[in-house]
C-alpha cells in the first residue's frame, strides 16, 4: 500500500507526535509498504533550525526506509497565537502543494495537532481523488482555549466548524483516546467511522537499563533520588506546580527534580528557579530523542504533569509509556480520565491531582521513602509496557489505512477497546 502522510512534526523533533508518526512508520516500511512523510524542516519547539538543515521549498531524504519530504514554512518558536498561527497555514499551503506532485498514493493521512496540517491532508486527499484519514491527536482547537491561548471569539468558533468539516469529511478518524472518540460521537459524528488507537511505546527503543553513570555525573545527578520530567514545557503542563512542589522539599536530602525539554514556558521556569534559588531542581534544554533512554535511566520515578482542565482529561501522555517500557514508576499529576485510568488499572505508579503542589509533594516524599513501594510499581509498569507497543498501535492504525483505502473507512469504529 501507498501510504502519503502529512505531520509538521517529524525526526530528529522528538515531541510526542513527532515521535508516534516515526515509530509507526518504521514498522510499515518493514513491513513492505510504501511511506512518504510530508513535513517541514525540523525547529520545534524554539523554532530554529536543527542543525544540517534549511528550510528550502522541497528537500527529499529516506530515513530508515520511509521517505521523507520537507517543505518550506514560516519558522516561529512554539509561543504566542499570531506568529505560530503563520507557521500553521504556512504548512498547510506547502504541504498541500507537495502533496500534488508526489506519486498518487492509495490513502492520505494527516495529523494533530495542529490541525491545519489536517486541513492540508484533506485538500491532498480531494484532489488526488484519495480517501483520507484524519488521525485525531488533540481536540484542538479546544485545547487552545483550555490554556488560554485564545478566548472565545469569532476566530475560534470559525475553527470548530473546520474541525467538524474534517471529521465529516474523512473517510474515518483514528483517535488516540476514547475520550477523543466519545466527544466526536457526542457531536454527531458517526461512530462506526471513529477508530481508537491508544498511544504506546516502541520497546525496541525502550527498555530497562543501569543508570547512564557519565550522564548523572555530567548533570550532577550522583547518588541522587530522581523524579524526572522529560517532555515538551508548554501551557499545558502547567510545571510551575512542579516548582512549588520542589520548594516543599527543598530539606528533603538527596532529592532532586529533574526537567528535560523545551517549550513556551521553560525560559520562565528557568527565571523562577533562580528567584527561588531551589537547587534540588535541574533543567537541561531539548536533548536529541537517541538520548532519552539514556535520560530516563537517571529516573528514579517519571513524572507526567497536565494542566487542570477537562480537555486534559482525555489526553494520555506518550511519555507514560515510555517511562514503561523503561521500568519506571509513574507519578501522574493531571486531571482524573484516561492518563489516570491506564495507569492506575497497570498499577504502574500514583496518581495525585493536578495543579496540587502538596499532594505532588507528599507523593514525591513517599517514592523517595519507600523502596519497596517503587519497586513493586515499576515492575508492574515494566510488566504492562507490551500491553501499549507501538508495534501493536502500528498494526492497528494501519487496519484502519487499509479499510479507507478499501472504501471501507466507516467500519473503522470496531478498531480499538
Amino acid at each position: 500500500m501507498k501510504i502519503l502522510f502529512l505531520t509538521e512534526n517529524f525526526p530528529p523533533e522528538s515531541n510526542a507526535a513527532a515521535t508516534r508518526v516515526y515509530e509507526r512508520a518504521c514498522y510499515w516500511a518493514r513491513w513492505g509498504h510504501d511511506v512518504t512523510v510530508i513535513t517541514c524542516a525540523p525547529n520545534f519547539p524554539e523554532g530554529r533550525l536543527f542543525d544540517g538543515y534549511a528550510n528550502r521549498w522541497r528537500q527529499v531524504e529516506e530515513m530508515d526506509g520511509i521517505r521523507v519530504v520537507r517543505v518550506k514554512t514560516y519558522i516561529s518558536a512554539n509561543r504566542g497565537v499570531a506568529r505560530r498561527t503563520l507557521d500553521f497555514l504556512s504548512f498547510m499551503a506547502t504541504g498541500f502543494w507537495a502533496g500534488l506532485f508526489e506519486a498518487r498514493p492509495d490513502v492520505v493521512a494527516a495529523t494533530s495537532p495542529q490541525f491545519f496540517a489536517a486541513v492540508a491532508g484533506w485538500m491532498v486527499g480531494a484532489a488526488r481523488r484519495r480517501p483520507f484519514v484524519f488521525e485525531l491527536g488533540d481536540l484542538w482547537p479546544a485545547s487552545i482555549a483550555a490554556v488560554g491561548a485564545m478566548k472565545p471569539s469569532l476566530g475560534l468558533r470559525l475553527m470548530e466548524k473546520v474541525e467538524l468539516f474534517l471529521y465529516r469529511r474523512s473517510a474515518c478518524v483514528v483517535a488516540l483516546t476514547r475520550a477523543f472518540k466519545r466527544n466526536l460521537t457526542g457531536r454527531g459524528i458517526d461512530p462506526g467511522k471513529v477508530a481508537v488507537v491508544l498511544n504506546g511505546v516502541d520497546l525496541s527503543r525502550y527498555a530497562p537499563r543501569e543508570r547512564d553513570g557519565d550522564l548523572a555525573r555530567d548533570w550532577g545527578l550522583e547518588g541522587k533520588f530522581v523524579v524526572g520530567y522529560v517532555g515538551t514545557h508548554g501551557m499545558a503542563h502547567a510545571l510551575a506546580n512542579v516548582l512549588d512542589a520542589a520548594e516543599r522539599l527543598r530539606d528533603a536530602d538527596g532529592l532532586r527534580v529533574l526537567l528535560v525539554g523545551a517549550g513556551a514556558e521553560r525560559e520562565a521556569l528557568v527565571a523562577e528557579r533562580e528567584r527561588r534559588g531551589l537547587a534540588n531542581v535541574v533543567m537541561q534544554p531539548r536533548q536529541p530523542k537517541e538520548m532519552m533512554p539514556r535520560i530516563w535511566s537517571l529516573c528514579d520515578v517519571a513524572l507526567v504533569h497536565l494542566k487542570d482542565s477537562p480537555v486534559f482529561a482525555g489526553v494520555i501522555p506518550s511519555k507514560i509509556f515510555e517511562a514503561m517500557g523503561m521500568g519506571k514508576p509513574v507519578l501522574l499529576a493531571a486531571p482524573e480520565g484516561e492518563a489516570s485510568r491506564i495507569v492506575g488499572d497497570d498499577g504502574a505508579g500514583l496518581c495525585v491531582p493536578a495543579e496540587d503542589p502538596a499532594a505532588l509533594a507528599g507523593a514525591m516524599a513517599t517514592l523517595m521513602a519507600d523502596a519497596d513501594l517503587r519497586a513493586a510499581l515499576a515492575a508492574r509498569s515494566l510488566a504492562a509496557a507490551p500491553g501499549h507497543s507501538r508495534e501493536h498501535q502500528a498494526r492497528e492504525m494501519l487496519a484502519a489505512l487499509e479499510l479507507a483505502a478499501a472504501g471501507r473507512g466507516g467500519e473503522a469504529g470496531g478498531i480499538g477497546p
